[in-house]
């Protein structure tokens, strides 16, 4: 990565792991163990001789991730590309699409008052520790008492006394951030140690219940947004919007997503659809004809001659456009597929920057299963009719 030192990787080999690793949902770890065992992954990152022993430490693949950035696209278009060549997906399949977005959690816990007061004493009694800062007292025994507490009196429906033991976690988070503000006072070092937490801590001890604005909701994945999608099983979900455009026809090989997008933010759906759409007329290469959406983007500012089509609309849907808006809601066990085949349920990479590597990733995963499906099916039929053309129909009926 560097001119310096040990030369980095070769491309071919990277980019055949992170396939590897979404089209079979393994985390970084399982695809050097696996890698190791199977002669089938080696040969398709390039090896021409079976290795015992992996080509690199696994923080390699953090390192490569940080370091091609966005350019993951590249890697949605190729799938799309090799779709066409092998003839799952023809050109005109990408005239109408299905857009849709669906929230990608991130790997936290249910953040709760307790909870998130509990890890802001604690990480700053641990970095006072570390910095050699000694607190009056760090309250780490009372503080984790008080969270379990409150959780129990949650549970036995006595709110009064679990709003008391979060008022006693509260104080004593003050507390703590004061004594750490007088303890650094007039050391600029400790100054630009102690400052980002104490802001993180400070926010979480003054966050209330319905307030407006942002909040926090995990100490080491600041950047995750409450989503409520009206689901009755799961009312709030926490993590990023991620935006999913998939073609409306099944193709021969499936229904492939065309683009996948991180919205950070929580932004509005309808405000949303014109970049969308701009986006993915870039990654296909073909004009897009007709979009079918669902009713979160009433007032979108999709630009003419496309035509959009809501769900539940009467207007304009007569004939073709009636059947395809049917199909509208086929996009869902796509979501589905991505969720439970891929990574999508659950986004373990860091920051801003991990929630738009593991939505573009997620996406590329989905389509190299339905063309590794196509492709089995497609080998399926040639031996089919090869045994078909050796063996005369009529032996075979004498035979039976």
């Amino acid at each position: 990565f560097f001119r310096h030192g040990r030369p980095g990787e070769p491309v071919r080999v990277m980019i055949g792991m992170f396939i590897l690793k979404h089209t079979y949902g393994l985390s970084d770890e399982g695809i050097w163990n696996r890698w190791v065992n199977d002669p089938y992954f080696q040969y398709f990152t390039g090896e021409e001789f079976f290795q015992h022993d992996l080509p690199h430490e696994r923080s390699g693949m953090t390192h490569w991730r940080n370091r091609i950035g966005d350019k993951l696209d590249i890697l949605l278009a190729e799938s799309l590309r090799l779709a066409h060549d092998t003839g799952a997906l023809k050109k005109s399949d990408l005239a109408r699409v299905t857009v849709d977005t669906t929230v990608q959690p991130k790997n936290i816990t249910f953040p709760t008052d307790a909870k998130l007061l509990l890890v802001a004493i604690q990480q700053l009694g641990k970095l006072a520790k570390e910095e050699g800062v000694e607190l009056r007292q760090s309250y780490a025994r009372v503080a984790k008492t008080a969270a379990m507490m409150a959780g129990r009196y949650a549970h036995a429906k006595q709110f009064k006394r679990m709003n008391g033991r979060i008022k006693f976690l509260r104080t004593r988070l003050g507390r703590v951030i004061r004594d750490i503000w007088r303890k650094i006072e007039g050391n600029e070092g400790l100054r630009a140690v102690f400052t980002a937490p104490l802001i993180k801590a400070s926010q979480i001890k003054g966050q209330k219940q319905r307030q407006r604005g942002p909040k926090l909701y995990s100490w080491h994945a600041p950047e995750t947004e409450c989503i409520a999608k009206g689901k009755a099983h799961k009312p709030y979900e926490f993590g990023v919007k991620v935006s999913l455009t998939t073609t409306n026809k099944r193709c021969k090989g499936g229904q492939f997503i065309l683009h996948a997008k991180a919205l950070p933010g929580n932004p509005y759906d309808g405000h949303t659809l014109a970049e969308v759409l701009e986006e993915t007329e870039a990654l296909t290469g073909r004009e897009i004809e007709r979009v079918y959406v669902d009713k979160g983007y009433v007032g979108h500012k999709a630009p003419r001659p496309m035509r959009v089509f809501r769900s539940g609309q009467k207007r304009g849907v007569y004939g073709q456009i009636k059947k395809e808006l049917r199909r509208r809601s086929a996009i869902e066990p796509v979501i589905g597929h991505c969720k439970e085949d891929g990574h999508l349920d659950r986004n373990y990479l860091k920051g801003r920057h991990g929630d738009r590597i593991n939505a573009v990733m997620s996406a590329v995963g989905y389509n190299f299963r339905l063309i590794l499906k196509w492709l089995k099916a497609l080998l399926g039929k040639i031996i089919a009719a090869i045994w078909a053309a050796m063996i005369p129909f009529s032996a075979l009926r004498a035979a039976s």
